[in-house]
């Protein structure tokens, strides 16, 4: 202890001090002084250095008709760089079904953001209980409920919750900085490092192993197969929950005619849900109703897209009124626009003359309109309507059930922190000298040709308008893939938006997608 080193310090001098003058006298006392000093200072700093915490409980839950246990792991793991020196204390939540065995399947999960906690899949689908919501309308204040996760794949798998740096429990220590962790390499690394240890710290090393991520968890996801598969860690499968890999497809880059071609589908179907729609084609069954929109999305909207300012005004005219027949709106609003409408336009505009948006999350939900002279929308119905259940739901069951410290601050977003900013810069994504694109579908395809027995699982939601299925179909299309490994990709889909797996019907289908899939990837 360094207390005792001290004392014998202290013993040692002033044995030596008794042989001294006066004058020495003076200056070993002040020596002594100084050195006291200097260590209890170092103790207090050590002292107040973040510790890695883990709060053990035992949860229960009734899934597929049993009643399980499991050995529920909630705290920090101090995370070490590659020289063995500590970065971080990483936030997690895991559990471990009792009596399981080495060989059961392990998934490590994590939300997206980027910069956001796990608890939206945590208490959606993937814990052992699950927080009610109102789907699709708006939840009522507290109390709210918590229930047995019956669609838990819990039954099948051990599961982590994983909170990135920044987020959850998640501290940094030593002499790391937020911009070591808050970008797109850097949270790769991140993430990679953690599982790589995890797998070591609880002798999972020989597990199945698989990745679940929802949203921005996609894009990570991508880029940690392959920084995984590089450090010899083969994994059996890769789940991407409301998928991106493309940024282009989501942030309207000026001049580029791709991320309005690929949102289409998703207006048609939110205008199809919200009977904006002629007889002719409300009737229509909603697949159906998509692929015909997907046929003209490809071989009539882009290509008109395409043609810029040389489209003659008749053209513009018939494809503005096949807009209007397959995603509603006025064929002003769409000449207005040139045909092209961002996302923000569109969810503002499809109800606005009842006074109503729709949600970006999920555009099943309905909100007011704040101001009916605005362009774009100014709030998210689906959001507004879950985030205070699952906010405070997920919080009560932290400091309740798991019995985490209430000492300890739970962050659900790092974009607390006011130096959080996001560095989009990944390797293999500039060229020219500057930053040409933001896209992991390139190591997503790198890991996939290396491994050719891993496997790929992309969920979709058609009301999902804050990642569009039509832009993963896309991306997906285009990643090259050899011939004979095209099939390890396999798409689902759901009448629903982001977070699928809060509409009942959904959620039952989520489950049983996810254990196909997992007991078809077992080896």
């Amino acid at each position: 202890m360094l207390q005792n080193r001290v004392l014998a310090e202290l013993n040692s001098i002033f044995e030596r001090i008794k042989l001294l003058d006066m004058k020495k006298l003076v200056q070993g006392i002040t020596m002594m002084l100084f050195f006291c000093s200097f260590n209890l200072k170092a103790q207090k700093q050590l002292d107040t250095v973040p510790k890695a915490q883990v709060f053990k409980s035992v949860q229960t839950s009734k899934i597929n008709g049993q009643n399980l246990k499991f050995n529920t792991l909630a705290g920090t793991m101090e995370l070490r760089d590659e020289k063995n020196k500590p970065i971080a204390l990483h936030g997690f939540t895991a559990y471990f079904k009792e009596g399981g065995t080495q060989n059961r399947p392990i998934i490590f999960s994590f939300n997206g953001g980027p910069g956001s906690s796990s608890y939206w899949l945590h208490m959606g689908i993937m814990g052992p209980k699950r927080i009610v919501v109102n789907d699709p309308h708006y939840t009522p204040a507290a109390p709210y409920t918590l229930e047995d996760n019956i669609n838990s794949i819990l039954d099948v798998a051990d599961v982590v919750m994983m909170d990135p740096i920044g987020t959850g429990l998640s501290e940094l220590i030593g002499k790391s900085k937020g911009k070591d962790f808050w970008g797109v390499d850097q949270d790769i690394r991140a993430t990679s490092l953690f599982i790589m240890q995890f797998l070591k710290q609880y002798d999972r090393l020989q597990s199945p192993k698989y990745l679940l991520g929802e949203s921005y968890g996609t894009f990570r996801n991508a880029g940690v197969m392959d920084y995984l598969l590089n450090r010899g860690y083969a994994l059996n499968g890769v789940i991407m929950v409301s998928a991106v890999f493309d940024l282009r497809t989501l942030t309207f880059p000026p001049n580029d005619d791709l991320p309005y071609v690929v949102h289409f589908p998703t207006y048609a179907a939110t205008a199809h849900y919200h009977n904006q729609l002629n007889s002719e084609m409300h009737a229509k069954d909603l697949e159906t109703f998509i692929d015909e929109v997907r046929e003209f999305t490809e071989d009539e909207y882009s290509t008109a897209l395409f043609k810029g300012t040389r489209i003659s005004i008749e053209e513009k005219k018939k494809i503005a009124q096949k807009l209007v027949d397959y995603a509603g709106c006025s064929i002003d609003f769409w000449m207005d626009a040139n045909l092209k409408v961002k996302a923000g336009e569109f969810f503002n505009e499809l109800l606005k003359h009842t006074g109503k948006t729709v949600g970006r999350l999920d555009s099943r939900y309905v909100g007011i309109n704040e101001n009916l002279t605005n362009q774009y929308a100014i709030t998210d119905p689906q959001s507004d309507a879950i985030s205070p259940a699952y906010t405070v739901g997920f919080l009560d069951y932290l400091y309740g059930n798991l019995g985490v410290s209430k000492d300890l601050n739970y962050k659900t977003t790092a974009g607390v922190d006011p130096e959080f900013k996001w560095d989009w810069s990944h390797k293999g994504n500039k060229g020219w000298g500057t930053q040409i694109a933001i896209n992991t579908s390139i190591d997503m395809a790198s890991a996939m040709s290396k491994d050719p027995n891993l496997k790929v699982l992309i969920m979709n939601g058609y009301y999902d308008l804050a990642t569009v299925f039509y832009g993963v179909e896309h991306t997906v299309d285009h990643m090259n893939l050899a011939p004979e490994i095209q099939d390890n990709i396999t798409m689902t889909y759901y009448e629903s938006g982001h977070m699928m797996y809060i509409h009942p019907p959904s959620m039952v289908k989520f489950k049983i997608d996810l254990k196909s899939f997992i007991e078809a990837t077992l080896n």
